[in-house]
């Protein structure tokens, strides 16, 4: 095999977020951008690991996403990897490729994934590095690859061709093997070691019917194999599942936006008993019953409320996890349970440290993340399964769960509102002009709301003993009420906005109000607050959850 040594110059905006890299597609064709980011994350990966790599690669399907993954093997050969591991056709779920790195036991894993995002050619493409946990990369390793990809001079390639990578097999390309696998197998034979699937066939065979839309995303193969081949659903029980490089033109974002088509089907006059749909890379979550949807705060809380009839968490949690922004419901449900609830920054990385030391079982972000020490990744089909194993078990509906759940541990009216795309320096500005008022909120007022303290949220890893600074505001009220802002780094375009708005109620008479109207307070003291209407120019949010 000869190498070619390609002479480039680095682009200065090659910073890999918490959730990798990611850019619009006009952005990563320019010359050698993929390349640079490529080589960067190779020396970083091999620095990382000690001595040569071996990999996990595959991606969910997005433009790009074959000829990107050509580039890869042929620089991976170049660059002395000993192993890659494919997913046939180059499809690979994110909670699959956590899988396959820990079965396998090897170095980590390059994603081609903008996760949720748009694709196609106007869309958004995304790489990312997992380490041998099977968990996103740390932040010592991104910042090495951030630091690699600004002073890159040269990158490795093989002249040769990649080999295909359509149909499990095996390959060489140079003296680097290549193993093609069937990207769902190995997962869906792990699921069956989680959940009690006889239970959940009973369920589906017994007229109990279910909708999954998997957006055109990569979920698609992997929920036909779960519900219509081994579960025994009804052939149409999983729609849009041909994963397409442009998700059909739609967002594929599993959330009451985007996923409008199922939302309306669940909220219609012959709803199934059970809605759910997945994003774009497969580790995102919705849950739905007839007639009504399950916040993802409220979904973490239920599941591990319920856990133990699970068979692979019958002997109960080692405790849970949730990111700050995410509601406290959960936090209700440890204590009740009485094992640790911990509250991390936003970002996977933060459980997988927890989840490696034993400390917690189940952990979940509001983002529509939930997920559990089986991988180091969140995981949107085991989410899915999870729900029907307990709705098996119980033999109650969504909403009887929901309200059961409520009348034991209290009710949290939970909302986020996003808005999108607005101008980096005016997000910032928004941010600085809370953060600089904090601390004259205490004795404020938001209806009947009191606002108790208000700060900066900083975490403190007990595991590693690392800091987080900077994580978003918060501003907390005395009776249990809680606003959060924060910037996400998950866009491409400007800067995403986050409100997050919770409101706690333990009344039984107040269980079951309208969740717009419990809010409604504090949405109109933070929009008053931040002024948001006229510094962002936006009427209204841009998604609200």
């Amino acid at each position: 095999m000869k190498v070619d040594t390609i002479s480039t110059a680095a682009y200065p905006d090659q910073v890999p977020g918490t959730s990798g890299l990611r850019k619009r597609v006009s952005v990563v064709r320019q010359p050698n951008y993929i390349e640079n980011f490529i080589q960067a994350t190779l020396d970083a990966a091999a620095a990382a690991a000690g001595g040569p790599l071996e990999l996990v690669l595959g991606g969910d399907g997005r433009y790009l996403n074959r000829e990107v993954i050509a580039t890869v093997l042929r620089m991976s050969a170049a660059n002395g990897v000993r192993r890659v591991i494919v997913g046939a056709g180059g499809i690979l779920s994110t909670p699959a490729a956590s899988h396959l790195i820990r079965k396998h036991g090897i170095s980590g894993g390059i994603l081609l994934t903008a996760s949720h995002n748009p694709g196609g050619p106007d869309g958004d493409f995304g790489i990312k590095y997992n380490v041998a946990n099977g968990g996103p990369a740390p932040e010592n390793v991104t910042a090495e690859i951030a630091r690699r990809a600004a002073s890159i001079e040269t990158y490795q390639i093989s002249q040769d061709d990649a080999p295909a990578f359509d149909t499990p097999g095996r390959a060489r390309l140079g003296e680097m093997e290549i193993e093609v696998v069937d990207p769902v197998h190995d997962w869906a034979d792990l699921m069956e070691q989680l959940f009690d699937f006889a239970a959940i066939r009973e369920l589906l065979g017994g007229g109990f019917r279910m909708r999954f839309d998997a957006m055109h995303a990569v979920t698609g193969p992997y929920a036909r194999e779960l519900f219509e081949r081994r579960l025994g659903a009804p052939a149409g029980t999983v729609v849009n599942a041909v994963p397409l490089p442009d998700f059909g033109g739609g967002h594929p974002d599993p959330n009451l936006t985007y996923a409008a088509d199922l939302v309306a089907e669940m909220m219609g006059a012959n709803a199934p008993d059970f809605g759910a749909a997945s994003d774009g890379d497969g580790d995102r979550n919705m849950i739905l019953g007839r007639g009504c949807f399950v916040t993802p705060s409220d979904s973490l809380a239920m599941l591990a409320a319920n856990a133990r009839l699970v068979p692979a968490y019958r002997d109960g949690l080692a405790g849970i996890a949730r990111s700050m922004p995410t509601s406290t419901a959960a936090d209700r449900v440890a204590q009740r349970l009485g094992i640790a609830c911990f509250e991390t920054p936003t970002g996977w990385k933060f459980f997988g440290n927890l989840m490696d030391a034993g400390r917690v079982t189940i952990c979940g972000e509001e983002s529509f993340g939930t997920g559990s020490n089986h991988i180091r990744e969140k995981d949107g089909l085991w989410a899915v399964l999870f729900w029907l194993n307990i709705l098996a078990r119980r033999r109650a509906s969504v909403a009887d769960v929901m309200r059961d759940h409520w009348a034991t541990y209290g009710r949290n009216y939970y909302a986020r509102h996003d808005y999108e795309g607005v101008p980096t320096d005016v997000a910032n500005g928004i941010i600085d002009r809370l953060r600089a008022g904090l601390a004259a909120l205490p004795g404020r007022a938001a209806g009947a709301h009191v606002v108790s303290s208000a700060d900066e949220f900083t975490y403190h890893d007990p595991v590693d003993g690392s800091v987080s600074a900077h994580q978003g505001l918060r501003i907390l009220f005395a009776d249990g009420a809680r606003i959060v802002v924060r910037l996400s780094g998950t866009g491409t375009s400007g800067a995403t906005l986050r409100l997050y708005f919770e409101v706690l109620e333990t009344e039984p008479a107040n269980l079951e109000r309208d969740p717009t109207a419990a809010l409604a307070p504090l949405v109109a003291f933070t929009s008053e607050l931040l002024d948001l209407h006229k510094r962002t120019g936006m009427a209204h949010p841009t998604v609200i959850t």
